[in-house]
């Protein structure tokens, strides 16, 4: 199981969610992150999502 990150941004920098996934690959984190950012209707707003030093994913 690896840990991710998933942040959520304004264009203005304020931070609209910061949240910790765990999932057992890349691909289930990113289908996790997705999921998220859909029900909380930050799809359309700047985010990431990290694991370790490496980007999974990467909205502007």
């Amino acid at each position: 199981m690896h840990e991710y990150m998933l942040t959520v941004f304004e264009k203005t920098g304020e931070l609209l969610l910061e949240e910790k996934i765990e999932a057992t690959s890349d691909e289930a984190a990113k289908e996790a992150a997705t999921k998220k950012l859909e029900e909380n209707q930050y799809i359309e707003h700047t985010h990431r999502l990290v694991r370790s030093g490496k980007l999974i994913m990467f909205h502007s």
